[in-house]
């Protein structure tokens, strides 16, 4: 599922291709077509992420929302497109370029009423400017692990799976540590970490954990299996044990032993 990084990338690079331009919108699949009625031929004003969803907010103040969840997807390819190719539940022809939409768990739109509801039930989300004493309250107040309550959208808006697992092995946190039990000072080393990687996955699209000094290369140059230190991985890069696998939040969770319990 696309984490935060990549729905605040996706918005800066929609705003870039189609901000301005008057859209030409429809439903190849047919499942949103009477929606796509609504902002067919409108100029769209922007697009923005709050978390893992996506705005794009139209000149008739109505707004597409979208959460990609598990499978969704965007294609781009020049104007005037080619036939429609698979299930495309939207798309959008610009000037130049066209935008196809595949697989989201949401595609509708919305009201600015709405809207505001959706973002009101996200918790901060840190590429958007959240605070960092709004989480720490709300996470803090809870007994759960901390490796659930980092997947929590109504904590913190747009950590995902990849995110926690990277997140609590660069500072060393048992991902079952409980909320209430994570001291200031441990809680500003998370928020630090977490706030520096999702700045360069925003950067490069895709999430980096790594330096490129432990990579040894420019972090645009990285494989898919470069990026992580814990994800995915058998051993751990630190001290070389098995890394182990647990179920938290209904997630499989990443983490080393040695070096996040045992330290």
């Amino acid at each position: 599922m696309p984490e935060g990084h990549k729905t605040h990338h996706l918005a800066g690079e929609h705003n870039e291709m189609f901000a301005g331009q008057r859209l030409q919108v429809s439903s190849p699949q047919g499942r949103f077509s009477g929606d796509a009625k609504k902002v067919n031929q409108c100029v769209l004003g922007s697009a923005h992420a709050v978390g893992k969803h996506l705005f794009y907010e139209f000149e008739n103040d109505r707004i597409v929302h979208v959460h990609l969840g598990r499978y969704g997807s965007f294609a781009l390819q020049d104007s005037p497109p080619q036939p429609p190719r698979g299930q495309v539940r939207m798309r959008c022809i610009g000037s130049t370029l066209t935008l196809d939409l595949r697989g989201p768990t949401r595609c509708r739109v919305i009201d600015r009423e709405l809207q505001a509801a959706i973002c009101e039930k996200l918790g901060p989300d840190p590429l958007a400017g959240g605070k960092k004493s709004e989480v720490f309250a709300k996470v803090t107040a809870s007994g759960k692990p901390i490796g659930g309550l980092l997947l929590d959208q109504a904590i913190l808006a747009g950590v995902g799976n990849i995110f926690r697992a990277e997140i609590l092995f660069e500072i060393g946190m048992d991902p079952n540590l409980p909320g209430n039990a994570i001291e200031p000072s441990r809680f500003d080393e998370l928020w630090k970490s977490m706030t520096k990687m999702m700045r360069v996955s925003l950067k490069h699209g895709r999430i980096i954990s790594v330096t490129a000094k432990e990579a040894g290369k420019p972090l645009a140059k990285l494989g898919n299996q470069e990026r992580f230190r814990v994800y995915g991985k058998t051993h751990c890069p630190h001290c070389g044990d098995a890394i182990a696998q647990d179920k938290i939040a209904s997630r499989k969770m990443y983490f080393c032993r040695r070096c996040q319990i045992n330290s």
